[in-house]
């Protein structure tokens, strides 16, 4: 079949233009690798539902994946050529974020840490947030909660299109006053910015916390504080008022729970099972772990300065704890390093998430450089590592060997296969566990993953997969995502263990894995969550086996894993059943260093007893999870309506979804098929030069063909191609094809002939870009034909590629393209309307919470002069009368002011609010473009005539 150029550039316009997200989401949708829940779908239109908001808060309960929502939504702004995109995330969780936003949604990202921060300047560049004019290539930047704060300056001079702040429940105690300092510099860095916030918990402890983290937002959404207080924040808060605070927040939060989910039948939840493994260490074990930990715990240490101890510290804490392999090495490094005088961090390389501390500390390289009187330590250095080298077995390595048989029977009695993914927290420990687990019984069955992957192993089994799959959608280019998913695939297809370390596994999906041995425990319940997140997630079939080890021989080792345990419930339960308290919690590297310092100030199991349980008493207001009535009736909706809504989102999506295919699919006809012996066909795809391409991704990655999409490859080329041509006006001899569908519209038409234009109205505001195509058809007979049936035959293939060239009258188009192009400006104009009620209500609602703000004032003050006045008659001397009258007369005073002021603040309110409404009105003004795609002469004729 035959199809001219004017059809491929009507069909590339029609597949990408802009629009409002509901409209233009579709597009986003089909190029993500991801199987996009409806719930996802009606968050992220949630948040791009009116072009004036100022953000809104994504709260779903953990586990219906927030960062598929933001992402869908970062994707969003991306297609939109919106580029100025910030993500704030905890320091742990920003290689994840940046993975997921490669694979998932295939947009470009850069972590910007200390070490790139400062050399981007020192390469002459002024902000290194600005990542488009450093690099030339625009990006997502992603950096932590500290590390932004820090910056506060450099970040507020970016204009940003959009930031989103996951776990933004660290931001919701800025409304205090003596803390929340991070809260405080991002608000003023990000003032005026769309915000997306990402928190499970928005609101733990006190409404106040909903109105900081909304303040947040737009100020200007409540009232102040005061304000707030005063109507919201009451004890006995009436009906009618909190009806009225629910629909507001209903505006700027959305929340869906599991249940619903589970109910709509979008996830499926399993269940997690707690496996533990004692051990006691050996004599020399304990005398190594004896003694080095008294070496840490010096005041008078010459080898770490101040301001890296903490850091120091707690790395070689974590590496004694995990190998004396491991603690052997390290101290090698530290006294090779500490002889030559370089910084003493270089010698905790063997801890695979150094950056992440060393970010959340602000600690720079510069900061670790020793002193040089180190001598004695260096040679009590050498002394500990001689002793570790005396130690020949290991307790827990032998516990292991132990417990994987027990845990093997354990997982395939609860359905899952026979692999297991061995977390450690030290690189050495990772290479000595795969030589002492291939050494009894599992040899060429070890699959290993960190931050590098620079051994032999790992290298041939990255050659081999780019090997298997060069030239598919599977290799992306960047090698350590290429890595990754060459280990995994490994794992997947030929291995039984996977011994990972935390930096390795960041991004990473292991859902055909059920079984998880936590060899290092890490401290941070948020950390040990994430973990287990790698397999017990979304997509997970089978209940999922944790395995950890408690040493018996460590008191303050057994109590970090009761804290965990029972106290954070994370290795048992349902799926997600810790979100309240991980969500809870400030920060889980606060809980680190809280432990951390049990580790090194206790000197005895007494004092270790005595600081663990008063940390579990500092925790027990958000450790013990109760049945917030506030969060419900304020933030969660009736499961009837939310499953309802989830049902016909679903429907949408997928016919949505459907229509958007079938029109991919005939585009890859129109511009490809003129060459029959390089085009073929195929069930949801085609094969198109030796490649085959599939609109599917799971089943392109499956069967190592590429994933046709718009947002690049094939499909952008083609897109990028067919509407950058300048068209001639020519002649389109149309054939009735009903492989194309039985349009009977279409059919009708049959012998007919006209003339038609494709014309792009562009809508701008400084907001929104809204287009549409008129399609213009008239017979020769002078009938208008349907938008609709034009769209159809132009979907209609011609009798030869060589179109003729034509004469058209412009004029006759011009009478239904006005009729068009009017209703189109109505609707335009109708979205507009609601988008400025909805604002208009906002700011209304904002002056009335400042306006009785100031009439309660008055009333308080009336009432506390009342009542002074009654006290004073009851006085007994006259020096306490005379002193209570002083205090009548000040409250008068104050009294008179606030209403002599009264009219005044309600004329500065007036003010304020209709400046606003003009901020508005200016933000919506719109520019109108026409631009002619296109004008033809046509003809239809039925195909048999040219069979």
């Amino acid at each position: 079949m035959n199809y001219s150029p004017h059809q491929q550039a009507w069909l590339a316009h029609s597949l990408t233009l802009a629009g409002k997200a509901e409209d233009s989401m579709t597009q986003t949708i089909a190029s993500a690798k991801v199987d996009m829940n409806p719930h996802q779908v009606e968050a992220a239109l949630f948040a791009l539902a009116s072009p004036l908001s100022s953000g809104v808060i994504l709260a779903d309960e953990v586990g219906l994946g927030k960062t598929i929502e933001a992402s869908l939504v970062l994707a969003q702004k991306w297609a939109e050529r919106r580029r100025k995109l910030l993500l704030v995330v905890p320091a742990t969780l920003r290689k994840q974020w940046s993975q997921e936003l490669e694979e998932k949604f295939s947009l470009p990202s850069v972590i910007i840490e200390a070490k790139s921060f400062n050399q981007t300047l020192r390469q002459g560049y002024a902000n290194p947030f600005d990542l488009e004019v450093c690099s030339g290539k625009p990006a997502i930047c992603i950096c932590s909660y500290e590390f932004a704060a820090r910056k506060e300056s450099e970040l507020a001079r970016v204009p940003w299109d959009l930031a989103v702040l996951d776990e933004a429940h660290k931001l919701r105690n800025i409304y205090k006053k003596d803390g929340a300092k991070t809260a405080r510099k991002l608000d003023t860095a990000l003032a005026g910015r769309k915000k997306v916030l990402l928190s499970a918990t928005p609101l733990q402890n006190s409404i106040l916390e909903l109105y900081g983290l909304v303040s947040v937002i737009d100020p200007h959404y409540f009232g102040d504080l005061g304000s707030f207080k005063a109507r919201y924040a009451k004890q006995n808060l009436e009906e009618v008022e909190l009806a009225l605070l629910r629909n507001r927040l209903s505006r700027v939060c959305n929340r869906t729970l599991r249940r619903q989910v589970q109910e709509e039948g979008g996830i499926s939840f399993t269940r997690r099972y707690s496996m533990t493994e004692d051990f006691r260490p050996t004599a020399n074990e304990e005398k190594l772990y004896q003694e080095v930990s008294e070496y840490l715990q010096r005041d008078d240490l010459l080898s770490i300065k101040p301001g890296a101890r903490h850091l120091v510290t707690l790395v070689i804490r974590k590496i004694l704890a995990s190998s004396t392999y491991a603690v052997q090495g390290t101290l090698e490094t530290m006294i090779q390093r500490l002889e030559r005088q370089q910084p003493l961090v270089e010698a905790l390389q063997d801890y695979d998430n150094l950056e992440d501390y060393q970010d959340e500390d602000a600690i720079d390289d510069e900061d670790l450089i020793d002193p040089k009187a180190l001598q004695a330590e260096i040679e009590l250095l050498k002394e500990f590592k001689s002793l570790a080298g005396s130690v020949t077995g290991n307790a827990k390595a032998e516990a292991l060997m132990r417990v994987l048989h027990r845990a093997f029977s354990k997982t395939l009695e609860l359905g899952g296969a026979r692999k297991a993914v061995i977390f450690t927290e030290s690189v050495r420990t990772q290479t000595w566990l795969a030589e002492l687990l291939a050494a009894n019984g599992y040899a060429d069955e070890i699959v290993l993953l960190n931050g590098s992957n620079s051994d032999a192993a790992s290298k041939a089994i990255y050659k081999d997969w780019l090997a298997e799959h060069q030239g598919s959608s599977r290799v992306s280019g960047s090698k350590t995502a290429d890595m990754k998913a060459a280990l995994v695939d490994k794992f997947r297809n030929d291995a039984t263990l996977m011994i990972c370390t935390e930096a390795g596994a960041e991004g990473i999906n292991l859902q055909f894995c059920s079984l998880l041995v936590n060899y290092d425990l890490p401290w941070n319940p948020q950390r040990v969550e994430q973990r287990i997140g790698r397999v017990h997630r979304y997509g997970q079939k089978h209940d999922v086996v944790v395995v950890n080890f408690i040493n018996k021989g460590n008191r303050a080792d057994e109590r970090v894993f009761e804290l965990l345990s029972q106290k954070f419930q994370l290795f048992e339960g349902v799926f997600g059943a810790s979100d309240e308290v991980l969500g809870s919690i400030e920060s889980g590297v606060d809980i680190e260093r809280r432990i951390h310092d049990i580790y090194q100030y206790c000197r005895s199991d007494e004092q270790i007893e005595a600081e663990f349980n008063q940390l579990q008493e500092q925790l027990k207001d958000q450790l013990e999870v109760k049945v917030n009535d506030t969060r419900k009736s304020l933030l969660e909706h009736f499961d009837a309506d939310v499953v309802s809504r989830l049902n016909t989102r679903r429907g949408k999506v997928v016919s949505q979804l459907s229509n958007f295919q079938q029109q991919l699919l005939l585009l890859a006809r129109m511009a490809l098929s003129t060459n029959t012996l390089e085009y073929s066909e195929h069930e949801n795809g085609f094969s198109w030069q030796g490649q085959r391409y599939n609109l599917n991704w799971q089943e392109a990655d499956s069967q190592d063909q590429q994933f046709f999409r718009l947002s690049d490859g094939l499909g952008a080329n083609l897109i990028n191609k067919l509407k950058s041509v300048t068209l001639p006006t020519v002649s389109l001899p149309f054939v009735y094809s009903p492989h194309q569908g039985q349009w009977v519209d279409v059919k009708n038409l049959i012998g007919q002939q006209g003339n038609l234009r494709v014309v792009k109205v562009s809508v701008g505001s400084s907001e929104e870009l809204r287009e549409k195509l008129l399609l213009t058809t008239i017979t020769d007979c002078g009938e208008s034909i349907h938008p609709e049936t034009a769209e159809r035959l132009l979907q209609m293939p011609i009798v030869t590629s060589d179109t003729s060239p034509t004469i058209v009258n412009s004029d006759i188009f011009e009478a239904d393209e006005a009729s068009q192009l009017q209703a189109f400006m109505d609707i335009v104009e109708r979205d507009n309307e609601l988008y400025y009620s909805e604002e208009v209500e906002k700011l209304e609602r904002w002056a009335e919470d400042k306006r009785v703000a100031l009439d309660i004032r008055v009333k308080q003050l009336d009432q506390e002069i009342k009542q002074a006045r009654k006290s004073a008659r009851q006085l007994a001397t006259l020096q306490e009368k005379m002193a209570a009258k002083r205090d009548l007369k000040r409250l008068e005073r104050e009294r008179d002011t606030v209403m002599l002021n009264y009219h005044e603040e309600k004329k500065k309110i007036e003010q304020e609010e209709d400046r606003l409404l003009e901020e508005i009105e200016t933000r919506l003004a719109m520019d109108t473009k026409l631009e002619t795609i296109f004008e033809a002469s046509w003809t239809l004729h039925e195909s048999e005539s040219f069979a």
